[in-house]
């Protein structure tokens, strides 16, 4: 069965997630580093992993595999899920592919290297509605590929 990964920690599209979970009946875990308000029912379950770098991000790779999906801005956690045969989508609607993870894990790696020098970099976008809407498309294209996949 399809299962849902929220990386819940600054998640900004956690209830888009429920619905669409709602709608398609997916068990779905909350993961974060503290106590986040979720949907009363049993099909949405809140994990509060330690505090610490990468504890959520561990939980969740530990556990996803083929046929579910990671909602995630983590890049890292995006590589272990997609190597693991998962699909990662982040909170714009970015799908993460095995044909871009590596260059968005090297755009990351420059990015923090020129921050550990001190360079003053942008950072993400603003988001937007624009966002939310790519992010609801690409979360139903990814239930529906998961199903295949879980039929296989």
């Amino acid at each position: 069965m399809t299962t849902i990964y929220i990386d819940a920690d600054a998640c900004p599209v956690k209830d888009e997630t429920y619905k669409v979970a709602a709608r398609n009946g997916l068990k779905t875990y909350v993961v974060s580093n503290s106590w986040i308000r979720v949907p009363a029912t049993p099909a949405i379950e809140q994990v509060v992993v330690d505090a610490g770098p990468d504890v959520a991000d561990d939980w969740i790779a530990e556990r996803a595999g083929p046929g579910d999906v990671v909602v995630t801005n983590d890049i890292p956690l995006a590589d272990r899920v997609l190597k693991a045969g998962g699909q990662a989508i982040a909170p714009n609607g970015r799908v993460f592919t095995n044909d871009m993870i590596g260059a968005a894990l090297a755009s990351r790696s420059i990015g923090e290297h020129l921050r550990s020098m001190g360079e003053v970099t942008s950072g993400p976008k603003a988001f937007g509605p624009q966002d939310r809407s790519k992010f609801l498309q690409a979360l139903d294209q990814a239930v529906v590929k998961a199903r295949r996949v879980i039929v296989r």
